[in-house]
């Protein structure tokens, strides 16, 4: 048995599910809808397999080397997560008191518009996310990590037995992180849309929002804070 594959596993798991920007976005959007948070979680994925291919290749090194690189990748990374943060907090704070997102049904929770008089503020039900928006702000939430070229680039090669070529080994190990967010992001986008009867209740809906908003707002600021501080 691979020892070291396994311990890979298993600090792969805990990176993958720790709470984070990625979680924030898929659990926002699977209120919205199950499609969109499944495309939001697949978008996650793709960020995470752009990240691994450029370890993997050794460009992370590239991004790690150059200051102005690094702090440009931070400063659109951060700017992108106070902007979604912003987005939720707005739509938790000024919206009536009817559920912050439509109730969606069988028949809606594809992405398709609830039945006009279905009861959301005041009858007009939020414009439920495209796919492809979701897949965008899953993938730009991720891939905008700036945090994330530098912990590959240092966590993958120390997984690598002595002696074995690291090109396929790497490939191996890249593999088994998508693998993983191709398993958690989507299962807790469904189970967030298995929950939705409650989670869509006025007052939990809204505390849900403004805590992923919030969130997102305090891990961009501090994305920003730190290229100020540098």
């Amino acid at each position: 048995m691979d020892g070291q594959l396994t311990a890979f596993t298993a600090v792969a798991a805990g990176m993958v599910t720790m709470p984070g920007a990625d979680f924030a976005v898929v659990v926002r959007n699977a209120l919205d809808s199950r499609r969109a948070g499944v495309a939001t979680a697949f978008g996650v994925a793709g960020g995470l397999l752009v990240h691994t291919a450029l370890a993997v290749a050794g460009l992370a090194a590239v991004l790690v080397a150059v200051p102005a690189l690094f702090g440009a990748v931070q400063l659109l990374g951060g700017g992108y997560l106070l902007y979604l943060g912003a987005r939720a907090l707005i739509g938790a704070f000024h919206r009536p008191a009817a559920p912050s997102y439509a109730a969606t049904s069988d028949a809606d929770a594809d992405g398709t518009p609830a039945a006009e008089g279905t009861p959301a503020d005041a009858g007009q039900p939020a414009a439920p996310l495209g796919t492809a928006r979701s897949l965008r702000q899953g993938f730009l939430a991720n891939a905008l990590n700036p945090k994330a070229p530098v912990l590959f680039l240092s966590l993958l090669p120390q997984f690598v037995p002595a002696g074995q070529p690291a090109l396929p080994r790497t490939l191996l190990l890249a593999a088994v992180v998508v693998a993983m967010a191709l398993v958690w992001f989507p299962a807790v986008a469904l189970l967030v849309d298995r929950l939705g009867t409650w989670l869509r209740r006025p007052r939990v809906a809204r505390a849900l929002q403004a805590t992923t908003g919030a969130l997102l707002t305090v891990l961009g600021g501090v994305l920003l804070a730190e290229v100020v501080l540098a």
